[in-house]
């Protein structure tokens, strides 16, 4: 029992926000594609194994994080009692972990194309570099809104076999989505990490925080509101959509506070954002 609560903290799977931010991208995509190709059974199927695969893959990279990062974890109140960082657990036994769901990933992947079978394998390369791009820029949460919503990719050519300029509009939206989002959440850690020597957009747009996340933000709906704009209208889809507009809005008036212990809770609104699109997309054939 006590080394499967240590394996539950190492992956984060306590803490599901980050596999759900990883999967709503996919669900995005898999929608979008559902709406021009109709399949309920052929979407349901892949919404399931997009689900499962963004669980291994968040918890693998969870634990790659932590070993790349263990001797920063130390020095940070949040982190230092994360497993490997605490010694709960040896660096050894983490890889261990980390083989077992890679391998799982890849049975998953395995059931797609050959198409998405390499853009998956690609993918694992830009989550596994990730955990270093903090120590050489400050835009680290830039190369994780590329990597967290590659599944857009993917799912969309689950389903087609190809790439289109129309999906490539939704993942740069939610490229800056993510950038906006891992902004908040780095806010948290913004002084210890300058005092180890950490980069982060929260560092480097401190003291303009607000505009840098509003910009972000903005680009976001803006993608989105032309991509589909030859959808709205009375219908569900205008509904949803323009709630999921207000969910962004909702957190940037909250982030004017600039209360640092608000930052945990806006980031994790970012849950209902995504659930709100990937509704609002699967409402456009009804």
């Amino acid at each position: 029992m006590y080394h499967f609560k240590i394996f539950i903290e190492l992956t984060r799977l306590n803490k599901p926000i980050g596999f759900m931010l990883l999967f709503w991208p996919c669900s995005w995509g898999l929608a979008l594609a559902n709406t021009i190709t109709p399949n309920l059974n052929l979407f349901l199927n892949y919404l399931i194994l997009f689900f499962l695969g963004s669980v291994l893959m968040r918890s693998a990279g969870c634990i790659v994080n932590d070993i790349v990062d263990k001797d920063f974890d130390k020095k940070v109140q949040r982190t230092k009692n994360r497993p490997i960082a605490s010694g709960k657990i040896t660096v050894k036994h983490s890889l261990m972990y980390v083989l077992i769901l890679c391998f799982l990933a890849l049975m998953i992947l395995l059931q797609f194309n050959l198409f998405t079978i390499i853009l998956g394998m690609g993918s694992m390369v830009l989550a596994f570099s990730y955990p270093y791009m903090k120590r050489f820029t400050y835009w680290p949460q830039l190369f994780l809104g590329v990597t967290f919503n590659w599944g857009i990719i993917m799912a969309w050519a689950a389903v087609n076999n190809n790439i289109t300029q129309e999906i490539i509009a939704l993942y740069v939206s939610a490229i800056f989505w993510t950038l906006g989002y891992d902004t908040i959440y780095g806010a948290q850690d913004m002084s210890e990490d300058e005092i180890i020597g950490l980069k982060s957009t929260s560092i480097k747009f401190k003291e303009n925080m607000f505009l840098f996340v509003s910009v972000c933000y903005f680009v976001t709906i803006i993608s989105i509101f032309f991509l589909f704009i030859n959808f709205f209208g009375l219908n569900f889809f205008t509904l949803f959509l323009l709630i999921f507009f207000l969910s962004l809005i909702y957190q940037l008036i909250k982030l004017r506070k600039n209360n640092s212990e608000n930052y945990l809770s806006l980031f994790k609104f970012n849950n209902i954002s995504g659930l709100l699109l990937f509704v609002s997309i699967c409402s456009i054939n009804l």
